[in-house]
């Protein structure tokens, strides 16, 4: 059965009308289903619908996870599970609940270099994104670099609602240098504004206790710091970096190796004509 054999003129006009055109993507998939089970008009109606809002609901979340700069690649999916690392599974399952959100609770996700930190947190993201939370990601530094910008253009109050309007704000590598005064009190505002007010997750090379050493101002660390902490679940991940498996390898044959021959230069490429 062919695409206009089952949508006609009139029927396109009228899924455009209603914004339902790309309905008849698999309009013809479903109707041969449909008269092949037998379906009830009512059930074959509530499939062509289910199949448009899923789409719908992949097309929301996958706006949303862009809107909040998150790396499409890292998803729980790809986790790779032969990596050497250790952590709490029943940490890391309370945050992928996402009760820690609507409980306005922190995550502070911490650990070595290299053992998946960034990931980690990108994908919990990325399940705040399908559940219809709103959510932004930024490295720590650069975070601090928009809002010293931001101070120049008079925007600095715009741009820190945006910070704390989101339901899940992700700050990646924070703490690893020490900050000025200026950007001490940028970190306070953030960490004491969204303290009970919405969730934040937090990843960093420094247990939680080393953070007060790289702000400026120890009141401001003290009590930002303990603000975060005592409302935060931590997640610490041990174990090897994963980037060492990612270092390239050489691809010679054996019979190649100390040979004491010089290298085997590459073809030129011919060009299509």
């Amino acid at each position: 059965m062919t695409m206009t054999d089952v949508i006609s003129t009139d029927l396109m006009t009228t899924l455009r009308r209603l914004k339902l055109s790309p309905v008849a993507a698999t309009l013809a998939e479903r109707l041969t289903l449909a008269r092949q089970q037998k379906m009830p008009h009512q059930d074959f109606l509530l499939l062509v619908l289910h199949d448009e809002a899923a789409r719908r609901d992949r097309l929301m979340t996958s706006r949303r996870a862009e809107k909040a700069s998150l790396d499409a690649s890292m998803i729980f999916e790809a986790w790779d599970e032969t990596a050497k690392v250790t952590y709490d599974k029943q940490v890391l399952n309370e945050l992928v609940s996402l009760r820690f959100v609507d409980a306005r609770h922190h995550g502070a996700i911490y650990g070595g270099s290299g053992v998946g930190k960034t990931f980690m947190a990108t994908a919990l993201g990325h399940v705040a994104c399908r559940l219809g939370y709103s959510v932004h990601f930024a490295r720590h530094d650069r975070l601090l670099k928009r809002l010293k910008h931001a101070r120049l253009d008079n925007s600095y109050d715009a741009e820190l609602c945006k910070l704390l309007a989101v339901d899940l704000l992700i700050v990646d590598d924070f703490a690893i240098d020490s900050m000025d005064a200026v950007e001490s009190r940028d970190t306070y505002e953030i960490l004491v504004e969204r303290h009970r007010a919405g969730s934040m997750i937090v990843t960093s090379n420094r247990d939680p206790e080393e953070w007060h050493s790289v702000f400026a101002d120890p009141a401001r660390a003290q009590a930002a710091v303990d603000r975060f902490t005592n409302n935060a679940y931590d997640l610490v991940i041990s174990g090897d970096s994963y980037r060492k498996r990612q270092k390239p390898k050489v691809t010679g044959t054996a019979e190649q190796a100390g040979t004491g021959q010089g290298p085997t230069l590459p073809r030129k490429r011919r060009r299509k004509a």
